[in-house]
């Protein structure tokens, strides 16, 4: 037989996207031992290396890298054919509407495999400000809203999000302190910083918690948005806050002698349900959410 385990497949698509054999366990609801054990048999189905393993985790070989395309369009069309044979593909319109700092090198994969997994569904994004997000919610100018907010280590609300709505935590991760990889700018005094427009919470919350620690700062670049923020930092333009999947790889984490005050978790949630909403928006805010996560 010339074909492939799902199974299997659906192992090495878990640990090539979460970055580790111990994540993707989670994920999966397996052991390590038992997800090492059916990615060493596709690899011996594939005749070759799939993943490399190193200290910062593992990462797809060029033949992974092809096996990966084929496996996410594989699982994709696996689950869409199981919806539609049980009567639950989605099919209609749906206005999601998302904060540009989740996970924004990684989005437009994940709703390209979402859009795969449902192909009768019709998915339109903007991407907004979670404060945009917040304030819109339930007024017609989207369906499913995704934003963000901060909370502490045990998940109480500081900033961003109305905290009395409840909504589905998708992740949490934490806040860094970043520049550019070869920058020299945070040993400047005032602290060059760089931010988005004031009706971000988050900059909102730095500007107040630069002030309250007494650290001296100009703000040397205002973007629009999160990418723009991104290419500020990379030319060096100065220091910013970004959530760590937000971080790309021309960006670092700066030096604790800098001094820079301590910073929360952001969390991302899905905006609880509208009253009356259609069961296509209920079903799709299911599957995003098993999605996300």
């Amino acid at each position: 037989m010339r074909d492939f385990d799902l199974a299997q497949l659906r192992t090495f698509v878990a640990i090539a996207e979460a970055g580790s054999v111990s994540a993707a366990a989670k994920q999966v609801f397996l052991s390590q031992s038992s997800v090492s054990e059916q990615l060493k048999k596709l690899e011996e189905r594939a005749g070759q290396p799939l993943l490399l393993r190193g200290k910062k985790g593992s990462t797809p070989t060029p033949a992974g890298e092809k096996l990966l395309n084929y496996a996410q369009r594989i699982l994709a069309l696996s689950a869409a054919a199981y919806e539609d044979l049980q009567g639950q593909a989605l099919d209609g319109e749906l206005r999601l509407a998302i904060t540009d700092y989740y996970r924004p090198s990684e989005i437009a994969r994940v709703l390209k495999r979402f859009a795969e997994e449902h192909p009768r569904l019709r998915l339109h994004v903007t991407i907004l400000q979670s404060a945009v997000i917040e304030r819109s919610a339930g007024n017609g100018d989207f369906d499913i809203g995704l934003a963000m907010r901060l909370v502490d280590t045990d998940g109480r609300h500081i900033a961003g999000v109305d905290p009395q709505q409840q909504g589905t935590v998708i992740r949490r991760e934490p806040l860094v302190w970043v520049a550019a990889q070869q920058s020299d700018m945070p040993e400047r005094t005032p602290l060059p910083l760089v931010v988005l427009p004031a009706s971000c919470a988050l900059q909102q919350f730095i500007a107040t918690l630069l002030a309250r620690h007494r650290v001296p700062y100009l703000v040397s670049h205002t973007a629009s948005g999160v990418a723009g923020l991104q290419l500020a930092l990379s030319a060096g333009l100065g220091v910013s806050c970004l959530n760590s999947s937000a971080v790309g790889t021309e960006l670092a984490e700066c030096p604790a002698e800098l001094g820079l005050p301590p910073l929360p978790l952001a969390e991302f949630r899905l905006l609880p349900p509208t009253p009356g909403e259609a069961q296509l928006v209920s079903d799709a805010r299911e599957a995003l959410s098993r999605l996300f996560r």
